[in-house]
């Protein structure tokens, strides 16, 4: 766990895990929260999934499939303001989180303790809005198709849609912000 260092009292450390869909950044955080939590350490989790906006202002808005995905999915300009402007110093935060059976999203409170390690997890999340606001950054990278295999058979069948939406809103994100040169330790899966 060389990355995260010791913290003194009063001291928040912000590390984003950030990778492609299916690259394995959940199984990876759910590691790193188990060790850290196994030594005492405070952790504070945040996916950055639970924040999407509703569907109606991520699909058929006119735009291209991938355009809306890397763009629309997030309300980018209202989590720098009110997730990771506050970190630091706010003793809680209220954000907006989805819930997928409503399609909603409902305000939630979170409460930070003076000294913990947050941990943000998901795509996209060295985007240049948010990348300045960690300590480091892990990238979880993988090949697509291995990543593409992760998904059920069901699934796999909507290939078009990877196609349209999601491959080329990644193929978009690793030329425009380079994620695997911007980040601390690059973490092959």
């Amino acid at each position: 766990m060389g990355t995260i260092p010791t913290l003194e009292h009063g001291q928040r450390f912000i590390l984003g895990i950030d990778g492609l869909s299916r690259s394995g950044k959940t199984t990876l955080t759910e590691k790193i929260v188990q060790e850290l939590r196994d030594r005492n350490v405070s952790v504070c989790l945040f996916h950055i999934d639970d924040y999407i906006v509703e569907r109606k202002k991520r699909y058929n808005t006119g735009f291209d499939e991938w355009h809306e995905y890397y763009h629309l999915q997030w309300d980018v300009k209202w989590l720098e303001e009110n997730l990771y402007a506050k970190l630091r110093d706010a003793d809680e935060l209220q954000l907006l989180k989805y819930e997928d059976v409503s399609d909603a999203q409902k305000l939630v409170t979170i409460q930070l303790p003076d000294t913990c390690l947050i941990i943000i997890e998901g795509v996209f999340l060295q985007r240049k809005e948010w990348r300045h606001f960690y300590n480091r950054v892990i990238y979880v990278d993988c090949p697509r198709e291995k990543r593409f295999s992760r998904e059920s058979e069901e699934t796999q069948r909507k290939i078009e849609k990877f196609q349209k939406r999601y491959w080329k809103a990644e193929d978009y994100y690793v030329e425009a912000e380079n994620p695997l040169v911007q980040a601390d330790v690059v973490i092959q899966n």
